[in-house]
């Protein structure tokens, strides 16, 4: 089972390389992905009526202490520990259509300007 886990995890970092025209134009796309991921949770939001918000909020649990001396025994403290929880919140609808909406716009202005450098990314990496 770990032998296959560990040939599975070098594959993806393999497969994450790529050649150097898909390095190039993952270079000259990172943008355009940003704001594909981005309209996603636009229209997601929208298709489900809310939005969430994150917050980092706090609890405390009972953990080890760091200062154990070898030869004593193990001391419990309650420390502080972090989450981070999401919240669903509501959302004004025509305001995050106008948000999808621009970011609609600006991914289209963004594919022109990319369409140039993707053309030269096959031009110099040709396969």
């Amino acid at each position: 089972m770990r032998r296959s886990a560990a040939l599975l995890a070098l594959l993806a970092a393999l497969a994450a390389c790529g050649t150097p025209q898909e390095q190039c134009i993952r270079t000259a796309t990172r943008e355009l992905r940003t704001l594909d991921r981005l309209i996603a949770e636009q229209q997601a939001t929208l298709a489900r009526g809310y939005g969430y918000e994150r917050r980092e909020v706090m609890h405390y649990e009972w953990q080890i202490c760091d200062d154990w001396v070898a030869g004593t025994p193990r001391r419990m403290c309650f420390e502080p520990v972090w989450d981070t929880v999401k919240q669903p919140v509501a959302i004004d609808p025509a305001a995050e259509q106008r948000k999808l909406d621009g970011l609609l716009a600006r991914r289209k202005a963004l594919l022109a300007q990319s369409e140039p450098a993707i053309a030269a990314c096959k031009a110099k990496f040709p396969e």
